[in-house]
């Protein structure tokens, strides 16, 4: 089928009178050019990567003519619309994905649909499996060095030499090396990774415990003290210590700084140039997810753990409460109503933006030995 057309050969400003023909080819339409002023001038054949086609448009709205850009060989003009789209279809042309979401708006929204479907899926489980896959290759020794220069730059700051006595520290230190030793392989997370765990003391900041990455983990002294001001034994501090070597098996630190570089990336692929803003705003709020996610899994190793050595994970669900209402307590001293009132308005949104997950229901599971979101230990 032989469509006419209007020539503009890029040597001239007149335009030559043409009849085009489309035929199949293996990367698509390929297209020939017949001169109608001289038929014994052999036809210009363009193979389908040299043309530039244009793009498909909604049958009810054609435009008035098409004009298809032959690049270095000028372009054409054609008014026959519906006889080139006949000729292009039986060419085999087909509109790309992304003319048919110009054009139908159930393949917009079908594309749409995937495309969000693709983006919670990519957040929920591809972020993490990446990030845990690729934590894999991170060197101990690297991530040991991180862990000193952060350590030196808080005891330079907010960390002050703990005030413990020393054989206080030498019994509690006594009970992490028991228990770091008691972790079996079924607790590992990455075969054959083999930090060396370490227990520091420190003042200087409220009742709580961290674990930096390459095994260093850091107990306070107010921690400690909390535990003795509500009468709990030295079982609760070991329930929080066995917290914090979950943190460093599973190399939390670690996967979160990947968590992010992986993140970042798959939002600029998906979403393209998106601004500073809400960029670090998804960041934010999807850093925040992986945070309480560690912390599940944490909580599990815990709860694993304190079972493998027989010991009660109950004292350290009595302490978790007891820090959380004192600390409930002081914060609310120290507010007036209208400071309440925003509060409970906003109650949602800090639970949205907090790190950790619920305390009373992380209590309640550290009582019970198990949660539901914790993998059955043979």
């Amino acid at each position: 089928m032989l469509v006419p057309g209007r020539w503009f050969d890029g040597l001239s400003s007149k335009p030559r009178p043409v009849l085009v023909g489309l035929r199949p080819g293996p990367g698509g339409p390929a297209l020939a050019v017949h001169p109608l002023a001289q038929p014994a001038t052999p036809p210009l054949e363009l193979s389908h990567a040299q043309v530039g086609w244009p793009e498909a448009w909604n049958a009810r709205r054609p435009p008035p003519r098409v004009v298809v850009d032959l690049r270095g060989h000028g372009s054409l003009e054609i008014d026959a619309v519906a006889d080139w789209q006949a000729a292009l279809a039986a060419a085999g042309g087909r509109a790309s994905l992304a003319e048919r979401m110009q054009t139908r708006w159930g393949v917009l929204l079908a594309v749409l649909a995937v495309s969000i479907v693709g983006l919670v899926l990519f957040y929920r489980y591809g972020t993490p499996w990446m990030a845990a896959q690729l934590t894999r290759h991170v060197p101990v020794a690297w991530e040991a060095a991180i862990a000193d220069n952060a350590l030196r730059q808080m005891d330079d700051g907010m960390l002050k030499p703990s005030k413990l006595p020393p054989e206080r520290q030498a019994a509690l230190r006594a009970r992490f090396d028991a228990l770091a030793r008691q972790v079996p392989p079924a607790l590992q997370r990455y075969p054959g990774y083999a930090p060396r765990l370490t227990l520091a003391f420190r003042s200087g900041l409220g009742a709580n415990a961290f674990a930096l990455p390459g095994g260093a983990i850091v107990m306070t002294d107010a921690l400690a003290e909390e535990a003795a001001a509500h009468k709990l034994g030295d079982d609760a501090l070991v329930g929080v210590l066995a917290h914090e070597i979950g943190h460093v098996v599973h190399r939390h630190t670690t996967r979160m700084v990947v968590e992010q570089g992986v993140l970042n990336v798959g939002l600029g692929l998906a979403l393209g140039d998106v601004s500073g803003v809400v960029s670090t705003g998804s960041t934010l709020l999807t850093g925040l997810a992986y945070q309480r996610n560690h912390e599940r899994e944490a909580d599990c190793f815990a709860i694993a753990l304190m079972a493998h050595g027989q010991l009660p994970t109950q004292p350290m669900a009595d302490l978790l409460l007891a820090i959380s209402r004192d600390s409930r307590k002081e914060g609310e001293a120290g507010k007036d109503a209208k400071e309440e009132k925003a509060e409970k308005a906003h109650g949602p949104l800090w639970s949205l933006l907090s790190s950790h997950p619920d305390t009373e229901a992380r209590a309640r599971e550290l009582k019970q030995g198990h949660a539901p979101h914790c993998p059955r230990q043979p």
